[in-house]
């Protein structure tokens, strides 16, 4: 479909979006109107911290909305043992898509095994449970080589797609990372 395809069916630009809430004071109300909102505009998925996977897949029950979980995040320096847990748990819980903060201090550390297997393991447990894996790079933190790198890590251990920021950093997504990446990947 062609950008002019996609700006004349407002609907099909509102299922490629991840209605977002991951405020660590979001209450229980605002996760359901979180959710109302998602079903009623018919966005891809209701992006939820892991607390609230379980409400949100029962908020969301029959629509085609899926539920969508962060792991690692913000920071994205858990152990991957504890992001492997985690995501396991969303999964369980009815996760359909997992955001994954990518490593960032072993990437800065040059530490690319560690990052590589730590997406690898989380993108292998996505992929068993039919669910989509997103890498969150948060791009303010890193220069652009370490940006190709983190985007080639990620591509080779098989995520589906890779992000710009968490937005809970010192900067968010810019054109011309979004433009690196798409170079990369």
């Amino acid at each position: 479909m062609t950008s002019e395809q996609y700006l004349a069916n407002p609907q099909s630009i509102a299922s490629l979006i991840d209605h977002t809430l991951l405020k660590p004071e979001a209450t229980e109300s605002d996760i359901a109107r979180l959710c109302r909102e998602a079903r009623e505009h018919n966005f891809a998925t209701v992006c939820v911290n892991p607390c609230w996977v379980s409400f949100a897949r029962e908020q969301m029950a029959g629509a085609t909305v899926r539920v969508c979980a962060v792991v690692g995040f913000p920071l994205g320096a858990n152990a991957g043992e504890v992001k492997a847990g985690e995501a396991e748990l969303a999964l369980s819980q009815g996760a359909a898509e997992l955001d994954m903060v990518q490593n960032i201090g072993a990437l800065r550390s040059g530490n690319e095994p560690l990052v590589k297997k730590e997406i690898a393991d989380i993108a292998a447990l996505a992929h068993t449970r039919g669910a989509i894996l997103k890498v969150i790079l948060e791009t303010c933190l890193l220069s652009d080589q370490q940006k190709t790198a983190a985007c080639r890590l990620a591509a080779e251990a098989g995520a589906d797609f890779v992000k710009t920021s968490t937005g809970f950093s010192s900067g968010g997504a810019t054109e011309e990372d979004v433009r690196l990446m798409r170079r990369v990947v």
